[in-house]
């Protein structure tokens, strides 16, 4: 008899622990499955609405809604103004709670005043009167302002001595939604208008504008927009996948010239992408609008990213806040961008290929790397296989001028010409390894670091440090010229198949960027990446001049 009361508790005990173990996974397979079905619902919704809303559910941010102030089930939060509300309260929410307005007149004492939300307040915030934790509380009992990310308990909000707002630390960054009031009413557009504008913005104002490519890395991009529209104004941060660069940046002709930074979130793919759109500024004469760049690499590669000090890749080890200061502290570099021309032969008088390089330009397995990739990612038959391109180079050729002298090639499989620093994905192609003596590479001294390979297994060794590249040198003028054959190239990761041709490449112009100084690359090594900043003293003045590389 007891051993079947204890069998039967057993299996008690058994079955009740499947079930607290089903049921929790149950329901959320029960989520998952609906979370897409929900958000393809609620789009319809969210796109007519004046706020930024995202789905959200039970298992993304314990939230509570702004109107009910119940805990979400399934609902939605704005990344502008961080009002959340479930389903059934989200239009209810449209009607009762304003966003963030992105232009709008400050009060009539010309004052701006906090504008405040209910609940939701970030864990370990304190009130700006009592000075004690706010954010621990259950439901909706603390207020935070949208513009400054000032918090205040409830009741401490009537005893709050000023309820102006300085738009918190972020105020030299931020474009304030009274100063794009002030430009809209302006009847003369001038950028001496816009200065005296500027004033009121205070001393040191330096609007940075976040141009994110949401195709960059995994969702990294999307979840930064919100982040960014949280902390700035909406106005100043863009969605590449719904406005090109070339229109963002016209927001740059609005305010006073000289003082916008623009910080890229993407890849080195979406660097260049912009980098074009500002040289389409400089074409229609405003170049005194023209801002400074800096990045958050998203993505793979990011190449530029490490040579300029940002590392080799972002994803979420440092908040925004960190960001937004480290780009204000950056430091002014110029960085060389060139022109790359391709003329196919018999085909001289077709339009050549031209192409802008920021990185490196490559011929032979380096690029049949990206072409494969790129292949298989468009889910398109690659035109190479790795068995012909190791040969190809014994039985076709290609003559290589620098600055116009002939150089003579050992029996090589690729030549890859660079920019910058780093190359396939943080390797430090020209200083290489070892003890030989080679001056370290600069992003604006006009000069390209030429180099070859002798195959795919050589250009895996340069990558893990176990040898070097074959340095063919440095100069102003390149000319590489394939005689036959076809093959794969690339520019900046872009890689195309190309037959017998004549390359040039050419300097273009200088880009004003913004090096991050006080933070180390992908190299372990620190006097490496010293060497690779570059100072105001060793900037080429002679960068106006025609500096040429051509490759034949």
């Amino acid at each position: 008899m007891e051993e079947s009361t204890e069998l039967r508790e057993e299996w008690t005990l058994l079955l009740w622990t499947t079930v607290a173990v089903l049921v929790p996974v149950l329901i959320t397979l029960w989520c998952s499955f609906q979370r897409p079905k929900r958000k393809v619902q609620l789009k319809d919704l969210f796109r007519k609405s004046k706020h930024g809303w995202h789905y959200t559910d039970l298992f993304n941010k314990p939230t509570y809604c702004c109107v009910c102030s119940q805990p979400i089930l399934q609902g939605a939060f704005c990344d502008c103004c961080g009002i959340c509300a479930d389903e059934e309260c989200i239009q209810r929410a449209d009607r009762i709670l304003s966003c963030k307005e992105i232009m709008t007149q400050s009060q009539t004492d010309g004052r701006f005043y906090h504008q405040w939300v209910r609940g939701n307040v970030p864990l370990a915030s304190y009130c700006a009167e009592c000075k004690q934790q706010c954010g621990n509380q259950p439901k909706l009992c603390d207020y935070r302002c949208v513009w400054c990310q000032t918090t205040v308990h409830d009741d401490c909000l009537s005893s709050l001595n000023d309820d102006l707002c300085d738009l918190g630390e972020f105020r030299s960054v931020i474009i304030p939604p009274y100063y794009l009031y002030q430009v809209n009413k302006l009847r003369r557009r001038h950028p001496d208008e816009y200065s005296k504008l500027a004033a009121v913005c205070g001393s040191g104002w330096t609007p940075v504008l976040v141009l994110a490519n949401t195709r960059s890395g995994n969702n990294m991009g999307e979840v930064l927009l919100g982040e960014f529209r949280t902390l700035l104004n909406p106005v100043q941060v863009f969605d590449l996948s719904e406005l090109p660069p070339s229109k963002a940046l016209q927001l740059c002709t609005l305010l006073p010239p000289g003082s916008v930074r623009v910080l890229v979130c993407g890849g080195d793919g979406t660097v260049g992408w912009v980098l074009d759109a500002i040289d389409t500024m400089k074409l229609k004469g405003q170049d005194q609008f023209i801002p400074l760049v800096t990045i958050l690499p998203l993505g793979t590669g990011n190449d530029l990213s490490n040579s300029l000090g940002w590392g080799a890749g972002y994803a979420g080890e440092i908040p925004v806040e960190q960001v937004l200061r480290n780009v204000l502290e950056a430091e002014v570099v110029q960085m060389d961008r060139w022109k790359v021309q391709v003329v196919s032969k018999g085909n001289y008088f077709r339009k050549p290929k031209v192409l802008s390089m920021n990185n490196y330009f490559s011929v032979g397995p380096d690029a049949l790397m990206a072409l494969n990739f790129h292949a298989h990612r468009e889910k398109t038959p690659s035109f190479f296989s790795s068995r012909i391109i190791n040969k190809m180079l014994h039985y076709y050729s290609f003559n290589l001028e620098l600055d116009g002298e002939q150089v003579t090639l050992p029996s090589l499989e690729g030549i890859i010409v660079c920019n910058i620093g780093y190359w396939g994905g943080g390797c430090r192609l020209w200083e290489g390894m070892g003890d030989e003596p080679y001056p370290p590479t600069r992003v604006d001294d006009g000069l390209l670091e030429v180099v070859g390979v002798y195959g795919s297994f050589h250009c895996a060794q340069i990558q893990v440090n176990l040898a070097n590249p074959v340095r063919l040198g440095q100069a102003h003028t390149v000319r590489l010229v394939l005689k036959s054959s076809r093959m794969p190239m690339q520019v900046d990761g872009e890689p195309w198949a190309q037959g017998p041709c004549t390359i040039t490449i050419t300097h273009k112009t200088q880009a004003l960027m913004l090096y991050h100084s006080a933070e180390h690359t992908d190299d372990d090594d620190s006097s490496a990446s010293e060497a690779e900043e570059p100072s105001a003293d060793h900037i080429d003045t002679a960068s106006n001049t025609q500096e040429t590389v051509t490759v034949s």
